[in-house]
């Protein structure tokens, strides 16, 4: 290259000077200087590193990165530019994004416009020349018509005439091969087919045992006269006992098609479920056990588990005592006094009617603006109050019944309510009932938000927590205090639709049962506790036991779940005594007894032990079915609660009747 450059040096500059006889003197220095321009840059611009294909990783700690023609070092370029600088270089400069480095050299290369148009080209998988026609016509060499003159006309070699002698000594070696027996030629493929016994290996025994286990498949039953096409009138269904047949669930259902009549055969349709049934069959066929399983010897009433008999459990109700007549509708909620001697019943027909126990006798009614959802007896003997909730609102009622002094006593303590100077801002207005409403026994009125379905009162009797289903909204659970006339919302968010709550009875615990979960909230410490899953499709009811350690809740798909909450976070027992949905469940206050109310009509009461050795489990044994209520509108008992003293229970029903078993 240097040789190079100083023979071009030499060229221009004998140009220049021949021509300076034509040229004026003063262009002279500008020549020259072009001269020293062309030689500087071609000397400059080719700096060539000359280490070979080797790794560039190997001049990583080194200052330099290799060496160039002459042998002397090349330096890596300064580059102390940190991340920042580097940012302002692609935003400032425009030919940031066409600027490689040279790892040979490690200086920044420009890209020119063509070589960028070949990087664009190569990326797109193109070829990298832009002349070059990829769909250029074939030349077809060799045509398939015959020429005149051929394409080689080579003699024939002399080789090609003579015998080869490699070839000779080839073969000469496998014929003596063949001859000493070390190659065998190769047989003739045999065309006959061959066969393998399967069962070769296999015990006779086994054989005529599998033939002798042999299960035939199960044949169809028969068609009978339902499935003619002209059946005889009493196979077909009337309106209501087709309606009867739809409402049912596949299962239930004596025949699985309705018995239709047709004038003749060509007027039966296709049957519908033909596809359907065909392949239940073909599942039936092949899930089917084809062979005799030995059956093991065991008794029956070796698996039945070793339960008490209910005569060494009683107490329990068993008879249906009284009959509490006077309601037009069903009735939603009862509850009793502290003391055991009062009633109070809710109704859909908007009225409230107070019972003496003993005798059935209605002493008081009380009508309300709408259809009563719940009713709550303040469980505090010192307080006779009740709350009733209907629509959006709750009303505290003093019945006036039992001791004066009480019911005097509950009066003072509303009216003795002295407002605060500073009024809070609460979701709930309180009222206090005047004229009418306050002779019939009204004293605070609570307007809430939203519709209220459930009450339920704290054990001191001071909280009253009120529930308003609603799936989109915060607001579902509030506790008022009524000492203080005061409206709380616990919960700055729901996790779904709140069916019940309910309070501890002795801890500071808060129950909120949603429709699959049951949470256990700390009030002191404003936190979540526990989470009980219930296995159960949709929560109805719950009951707290009055040890506070177990929970039992009913839901509509006719399960009831025990939970031990020392124990786990899932039920302990789960019952299905029931046939339909579950609406309500209650624990008795000191007998071990609970109940559960469902839309089969009955009351099934269950013995339910809860021991102080914390290493024996719950005992849990159905003791009694109570039915008496008549199923209305497909409702059957709506509520149940237990007497505070006696082994009695009370069941409110459809029917508009209340009902005692003692």
């Amino acid at each position: 290259v240097q040789a190079a450059s100083s023979e071009v040096s030499d060229h221009l500059s004998s140009k220049l000077l021949s021509k300076t006889h034509t040229r004026s003197a003063v262009n002279l220095p500008s020549r020259l200087s072009l001269l020293v321009f062309i030689t500087f840059s071609v000397r400059s611009q080719d700096i060539r590193n000359t280490v070979g294909n080797i790794p560039m990783e190997w001049y990583k700690d080194y200052p330099h990165i290799g060496y160039d023609l002459e042998g002397k070092k090349i330096f890596k370029p300064i580059r102390n530019k940190d991340e920042l600088d580097e940012f302002l270089d692609k935003m400032e400069n425009p030919d940031y994004w066409r600027t490689v480095q040279d790892k040979m050299t490690g200086a920044d290369i420009r890209l020119s416009d063509e070589q960028v148009d070949l990087v664009h080209r190569l990326q797109q998988g193109k070829f990298g020349d832009v002349n070059f026609n990829e769909y250029e016509p074939a030349i077809d060499f060799f045509s398939n018509e015959v020429m005149i003159h051929p394409v080689t006309n080579r003699p024939q070699d002399k080789r090609s005439f003579i015998p080869s002698l490699i070839e000779k000594e080839k073969v000469g070696k496998l014929v003596h091969a063949i001859k000493m027996g070390w190659i065998k030629p190769r047989r003739p493929k045999e065309t006959t087919p061959q066969y393998y016994d399967l069962w070769a290996k296999e015990d006779p025994n086994s054989i005529l045992g599998r033939h002798k286990m042999h299960v035939p498949a199960p044949k169809m039953k028969l068609p009978g006269h339902e499935e003619s096409y002209n059946p005889p009138p009493e196979y077909l269904l009337s309106e209501e006992e087709r309606l009867a047949w739809e409402q049912q669930d596949p299962e239930y259902r004596k025949l699985s098609f309705l018995p239709q009549k047709f004038a003749c055969l060509r007027a039966v349709p296709a049957y519908s479920r033909f596809i359907h049934e065909q392949f239940e069959r073909c599942l039936d066929l092949y899930l089917c056990p084809r062979q005799r399983k030995m059956r093991v010897n065991v008794n029956p009433e070796d698996l039945i588990p070793k339960l008490p008999k209910p005569k060494d459990l009683q107490p329990f109700p068993t008879t249906q005592s009284l009959v509490y007549r006077g309601h037009s509708s069903l009735v939603r909620s009862i509850s009793i006094s502290p003391s055991g001697q009062w009633l109070v019943s809710g109704s859909d027909d908007c009225t409230v009617r107070f019972w003496e126990v003993s005798t059935a006798r209605c002493l008081k009614t009380v009508e309300v603006g709408g259809a009563v959802k719940g009713v709550a007896w303040n469980p505090n003997p010192s307080i006779c109050l009740v709350a009733v909730s209907y629509d959006d609102t709750v009303v505290l009622l003093n019945p006036g019944l039992g001791d004066r002094l009480v019911c005097t006593a509950t009066d003072q303590l509303i009216s003795s309510y002295e407002e605060p100077e500073e009024v809070m801002d609460q979701s709930v207005q309180w009222a206090v009932a005047e004229g009418e409403g306050h002779e019939q026994g009204h004293r605070l009125i609570l307007k809430h938000p939203k519709a209220v379905r459930q009450v339920t009162w704290h054990g001191k009797g001071d909280y009253l927590a009120c529930v308003m289903p609603d799936n989109g909204s915060s607001l579902q659970v509030v506790i008022h205090q009524v000492s203080k006339r005061r409206t709380q919302n616990p919960f700055r968010k729901n996790k779904g639709l709140v069916q019940c709550v309910s309070f501890h009875p002795i801890r500071p615990y808060f129950f909120v049962a949603t429709q699959r979960y049951v949470r256990v909230y700390n009030l002191i410490k404003q936190e979540l506790t526990k989470k009980l899953m219930a296995n159960c499709k949709w929560i109805s009811s719950m009951a707290i036991h009055p040890g506070g350690d177990n929970v039992i809740c009913g839901s509509y798909d006719c399960r009831l779940a025990w939970f031990d909450l020392d124990l786990s976070t899932k039920p302990y027992k789960v019952l299905r005594h029931h046939k339909k949905a579950l609406r309500s469940v209650a624990y008795h206050r000191h007998y071990p007894l609970f109940a559960s109310g469902s839309d089969d009509g009955s009351v099934i009461v269950c013995h339910g032990m809860v021991y102080n050795d914390l290493l024996q489990n719950p005992l849990i044994v159905p003791v009694k079915v109570l039915k008496g209520h008549t199923i209305t509108h497909d409702l059957g008992v709506l509520d149940v609660t237990f007497h505070p003293t006696q082994p009695w229970v009370f069941s409110s029903g459809a029917d508009g009747t209340v009902r005692l078993f003692t």
